[in-house]
């Protein structure tokens, strides 16, 4: 069973962040090489993994790991109630729309997306794995978990992404407070260098979060004028998302 669950987390790692090299991944699951090694031989030879396209040394998930996506995704309230708000969302704002929904406490997993029709745009596939401290989404559905999932999740070593990124637990909780408050996370480059997203909690009838969406932007077209403007679309359609989810529930 441990060696099973050492597999999945190497399969994890590369998902998060692929395309990645063995040496990565040894440091980042304090694995030995050769064991690294023969995980993604494993899952390579079962098809789920593959060799990055002009860098051997470099891995990835294949295209066969979306078909573990469950099919009834597509037909839970959650995907079915956020579907046109969404697309409305992306046409009030001209960005990209996500969705993510919580991992327990290990992380946010993006379910569905609505491209922007930007020439220049933001881009995260269907189900990207971020962090709770550092992403839009992540952060939304960390103001309003139970504070013991809060405690455990910044109890963690949080990892610093960019320059901005919020790694220190007491700078976290801070950022969760101005998020209450206002309604809405911001994202200012704190993930990936040069991206910008606002994002807002989908909550439950108990006010616990099921999940989030936020909007994702270049840094060149990010208008601080705007802020506020933008959080509030956000929000109303995130509020909206969970009230028609809890009245089909």
């Amino acid at each position: 069973m441990k060696s099973l669950l050492k597999s999945l987390e190497v399969l994890e790692a590369v998902a998060q962040h692929q395309p990645v090299a063995v040496g990565v991944l040894s440091r980042l699951l304090g694995m030995p090489k050769s064991s690294v090694q023969r995980v993604l031989l494993t899952f390579h030879e079962a098809g789920w993994l593959r060799q990055t396209k002009g860098d051997i040394t470099r891995w990835e998930v294949s295209a066969r790991i979306l078909g573990i996506r469950p099919t009834a995704l597509h037909g839970n309230a959650l995907y079915a109630a956020a579907r046109e708000p969404m697309r409305r969302l992306r046409d009030a704002t001209g960005e990209t729309v996500h969705l993510s929904i919580p991992d327990s406490t290990n992380s946010v997993v993006l379910i569905d997306r609505v491209d922007c029709h930007n020439n220049v745009r933001t881009y995260s596939p269907i189900g990207d794995v971020s962090p709770y401290h550092a992403t839009a989404n992540g952060l939304a559905v960390l103001a309003y978990l139970p504070q013991g999932e809060i405690d455990e999740i910044l109890a963690r070593d949080l990892s610093k992404f960019t320059d901005t990124t919020l790694s220190e637990a007491a700078a976290v909780r801070e950022e969760l407070t101005r998020i209450r408050e206002r309604g809405y996370s911001l994202n200012l480059s704190q993930y990936r260098p040069a991206v910008c997203a606002i994002g807002a909690p989908i909550l439950d009838s108990n006010t616990l979060p099921v999940g989030s969406i936020c909007i994702s932007m270049p840094e060149s077209r990010y208008d601080p004028a705007r802020q506020e403007e933008w959080g509030t679309a956000v929000r109303q359609a995130a509020r909206e998302i969970g009230a028609s989810q809890n009245d089909s529930a």
